[in-house]
């Protein structure tokens, strides 16, 4: 017999999760498309859980006042009850938010993932079949990118122009420090430690060792920030060899010891400077599966993957730390079209298959994929693909939730 009662979460001190059979999952609606999407995605997941389990397992879902709903409710943005709530609760999920303009907190996803100290975004791009896609082989796309999320320049050390303390900053750069830089500066710092970067890149080799990925590729810009980003790229490698020495190896041994053909069960460690990594993603994309990388390169590199199999809108995401994770969509609020029932759901239903699968519930976490690709192929879409794809026949975001549900 099932125990029905809703209970938390918890996490070991080791990281292992016990999943209750009715776990209380935090949800956060999201801004602006956040009211379309959310119900959607709601009604997906809890159809799949259903129809895996017979009823074994549900979700109860606890609603999280955050962003411009906490905002008009509460007069906070992001209060230190919901993050508290995050926290107790191990696993969450959330729409787009809003940055708010005039108030201290430069960005509430940055703050969420900074407060609680969700140093890896999990970004799996993979194309899904028949999602109009500018690649002539889009099926070749299948990385996961695992972006360091607590430092790099969205640590936010900067100071504006002009004012009084990067005059201060200025001085003492020029006369101490050897620079020559102007009056009219604006100064970022962009912090690299050793610590996050082996953090994040362990995570990177962990995951890629329990799905039987090929490689972990260190993507970096270390030619020119030799102390940050080439740091990164060096501290990757030290923190493979210390930890999981006897399961990777590196792309040179790959073809000094081994002719090029990696051993069973080995992981390549390989890196590359990220202008050239643009670049190959898109004409050698089978050679990369893992990406490990500082905050600002992983920004750009998981929205140009995104575009390359169809956009954000088909993106899925989550922030992952020791302790807590939160799944997320990947794209923007949308404003001009809140309350229209009509963009695509998919990213955060994506996400939530994500958090499935975090949690365990593998069963269902397969049937959401497999019943948001058969509902795309049965060419029922939301006005983003119907435009795209010839033959396709538009339907709201609430009906094309429906047409997966129904599918799961």
């Amino acid at each position: 017999m099932t125990d029905q009662q809703p209970r938390k979460i918890t996490v070991s001190d080791k990281g292992e999760l016990t999943v209750p059979d009715v776990p209380i999952i935090p949800f956060i609606e999201g801004d602006g498309t956040g009211r379309d999407i959310w119900p959607a995605t709601r009604l997906v997941l809890d159809k799949a859980v259903e129809k895996s389990y017979q009823g074994r397992r549900r979700i109860e879902w606890l609603e999280l006042l955050v962003g411009e709903k906490g905002f008009h409710q509460t007069g906070q943005w992001l209060s230190d009850e919901a993050l508290q709530t995050i926290s107790a609760h191990v696993v969450a999920i959330k729409g787009p938010m809003t940055t708010p303009v005039g108030t201290g907190i430069r960005s509430l996803n940055v703050a969420i993932r900074q407060k609680l100290d969700l140093y890896a975004c999990v970004r799996p791009v993979r194309y899904i079949d028949p999602v109009p896609s500018p690649m002539k082989q889009p099926e070749k796309i299948d990385m996961v990118i695992f972006r360091e999320n607590t430092e790099d320049l969205y640590a936010g050390i900067e100071w504006q122009a002009g004012s009084a303390d990067v005059a201060k900053l200025i001085d003492f750069l020029n006369t101490q420090m050897g620079t020559t830089l102007s009056a009219g500066t604006g100064i970022g710092i962009k912090p690299i430690s050793e610590v996050n970067s082996k953090r994040l890149v362990a995570a990177a080799i962990a995951y890629a060792l329990e799905q039987g990925c090929p490689s972990v590729t260190l993507m970096h810009k270390g030619n020119i920030m030799k102390y940050t980003e080439g740091a990164f790229s060096r501290w990757g490698y030290d923190v493979a060899k210390e930890r999981f020495g006897d399961r990777t190896i590196t792309e040179a041994e790959l073809y000094s010891q081994y002719g090029g053909q990696a051993p069973a069960g080995k992981v390549v460690i390989k890196d590359r400077i990220a202008d050239m990594l643009f670049q190959q993603v898109l004409l050698r994309p089978d050679e990369f599966s893992v990406i490990a990388t500082p905050n600002l390169n992983g920004d750009y590199i998981s929205d140009a993957l995104a575009a390359q199999v169809g956009g954000l809108g088909m993106a899925p995401g989550a922030n992952i730390g020791d302790r807590c994770a939160v799944f997320e969509a990947t794209h923007g609020t949308a404003p001009k079209y809140a309350g229209l029932d009509k963009v695509n759901p998919s990213s955060l239903i994506l996400s939530g298959a994500m958090m499935l699968d975090y949690m365990g519930w593998k069963e269902a976490a397969d049937k959401v994929r497999t019943a948001l690709q058969a509902t795309i192929k049965a060419g029922v879409v939301t006005y983003d693909l119907a435009r795209q794809i010839p033959g396709a026949r538009e339907v709201k975001c609430s009906a094309f939730a429906a047409a997966i549900a129904e599918r799961c």
